[in-house]
């Protein structure tokens, strides 16, 4: 994992030529392989397209009740977003009290089959803790004031360290259950910040920031 994330750092601060952030300026890295979800070949699709999907839903090309075209939501990307010091990330929207009136950004999904999300023959929308999960390691790596109240130690996550591991669930109506298993990541820098997401087709990095008024990042996404 190592070497993967040096080359995806290496390639992305040095031969994008739209993207000003410098090697000093990363707070933190991660990626994992979208091919290394689950051991069965139909099992990981399914986590695959769902992590994508909801990727898609956060950059708003996908939206509620719309035609899921999956060709799109799997080509590769790039997509950014910000937090203003002491604005918090949560992962969706029913969110515990203390974080109420905080939250600047969520992913905008529920993880539901109305939202086109897939079943594995388990659960509509495994994976999404894959997604909480690297998103979370990449914040602790950075130093930012981050929450998740409910592991995701009852399942291994693959290239994930367990103590990284995130249950995501949303329950219409069930607030009280929804916030505590939910992501919640706030800004404690000084700092603006940007999570930037990279999908070349098969690895999906997450790098963290620092941003100054120098320096700012754009991207090609779709």
């Amino acid at each position: 994992m190592t070497d993967l994330f040096s080359l995806i750092l290496y390639l992305f601060v040095s031969t994008k030529d739209n993207i000003t952030y410098s090697k000093e300026q990363v707070l933190a890295s991660r990626a994992i392989s979208l091919e290394k979800r689950y051991n069965n070949e139909f099992i990981n699709t399914v986590f695959k397209k769902n992590i994508l999907l909801n990727i898609g839903y956060m950059k708003g090309s996908v939206e509620k009740n719309s035609l899921i075209d999956w060709d799109k939501i799997q080509k590769p990307f790039e997509y950014s977003f910000s937090l203003n010091p002491n604005e918090t990330f949560a992962f969706h929207d029913d969110v515990l009290s203390k974080y109420e009136n905080k939250v600047a950004k969520t992913t905008n999904a529920h993880f539901n089959s109305q939202e086109g999300f897939l079943s594995d023959g388990y659960l509509v929308g495994d994976g999404v803790c894959h997604l909480a999960s690297i998103i979370y390691w990449a914040a602790k790596d950075a130093g930012l004031s981050t929450e998740a109240p409910t592991n995701h130690d009852f399942m291994e996550i693959p290239e994930v360290p367990k103590e990284y591991g995130v249950s995501i669930y949303n329950y219409p109506g069930k607030e009280d259950i929804s916030s505590m298993q939910n992501l919640y990541i706030t800004n404690n820098k000084e700092k603006s910040i940007t999570f930037y997401f990279k999908f070349d087709g098969t690895n999906l990095a997450v790098f963290i920031f620092s941003d100054d008024d120098s320096s700012k990042i754009s991207y090609s996404g779709i």
